[in-house]
């Protein structure tokens, strides 16, 4: 049976993972760019990541001081009719409250105006939990996504003049660099490049997340966008600004781009970096109560 109660030590869990290692295709990935790297500043860099993340999962501390801001994806299935929403939402503000005390995590959320916080990493409507509804799903999937302010500050939105085909992917293609080119080393690249294209100027953003969240390889299932994802990440990759923005042939791990449709009289195009210490970890809480945690990138 889901309750309350689990939903909060799954929250702590899933913390606890995301912040002290990274998803074996970050790793892989990262260990690929050091090998094929032949700068030695570069180098230097990428061996002081793969090290930093081998002591983070071994001494079970934070990857990163900027521990993040607390984001959820939730995915909805088949619930007991004894849980709300009201107890799935309280019991991962009381996990994220725990895990921030127990891990322990830097209590990074204040509010935007007065910079003082509550503590806990709990906010006005923080952490932010984005819902989905999977009807096939035996219960409930939990993702944690701690987001780093790094990476998170050169986030860029821009509604382009509404285009079709090849001039269309054009002006995406040139947004895109020259957001990568204005954020340089700032978001603490290699970074994964997530590119939200249409919907509205939210749903673009929310587009650009879930595109951060797909595994390093996967390509877009439209043979289109898939290539003009092939396109940007060889593009990104020979603007040389390199690990840490010191140099080198990685900048970004790799570009994501989700798309929805849109208005006839618009094209909105966002971009969200997430930085190279890619944290995410997710969960399946079944119906029953037992949960099954994963241990490779999940949408």
């Amino acid at each position: 049976m889901i309750t309350k109660e689990r939903i909060k030590e799954v929250t702590v869990n899933l913390l606890q993972r995301a912040e002290t290692s990274l998803p074996e295709d970050v790793n892989a990935a990262l260990r690929s760019a050091y090998e094929r790297e032949t700068s030695e500043i570069a180098r230097v860099q990428l061996a002081a990541m793969l090290e930093n993340i081998r002591l983070a999962e071994y001494l079970q501390r934070p990857i990163c001081q900027d521990t993040g801001l607390p984001i959820v994806f939730l995915k909805l299935g088949r619930l007991s009719e004894s849980l709300n929403l009201g107890d799935v939402e309280a019991g991962i503000r009381e996990g994220v409250a725990a895990a921030t005390e127990q891990i322990p995590l830097r209590s990074n959320v204040v509010d935007p105006i007065t910079r003082q916080g509550a503590g806990g990493n709990l906010g006005d409507k923080i952490p932010y939990i984005n819902y989905a509804v999977d009807p096939a799903l035996d219960g409930l999937e939990l993702t944690v996504f701690p987001k780093g302010g790094g990476s998170e500050n050169m986030s860029r939105f821009t509604m382009l003049t509404p285009r079709q085909n090849e001039e269309a992917l054009n002006a995406i293609k040139a947004f895109v660099l020259e957001t990568v080119v204005e954020a340089g080393g700032k978001p603490c690249p290699p970074t994964i490049v997530g590119v939200g294209v249409g919907g509205s100027t939210d749903l673009a953003m929310k587009l650009a997340k879930l595109a951060v969240l797909r595994p390093i390889g996967e390509r877009n299932k439209e043979d289109r966008i898939a290539r003009l994802e092939t396109e940007l990440l060889d593009a990104v990759n020979r603007t040389g600004i390199g690990p840490m923005g010191l140099g080198g042939a990685t900048t970004a791990l790799d570009v994501h781009i989700e798309t929805a449709g849109t208005h006839i009289t618009g094209l909105p195009v966002a971009v969200n970096f997430q930085c190279w210490s890619a944290r995410q970890a997710s969960a399946t809480i079944h119906a029953d109560g037992k949960v099954e945690y994963k241990y490779v990138r999940n949408r």
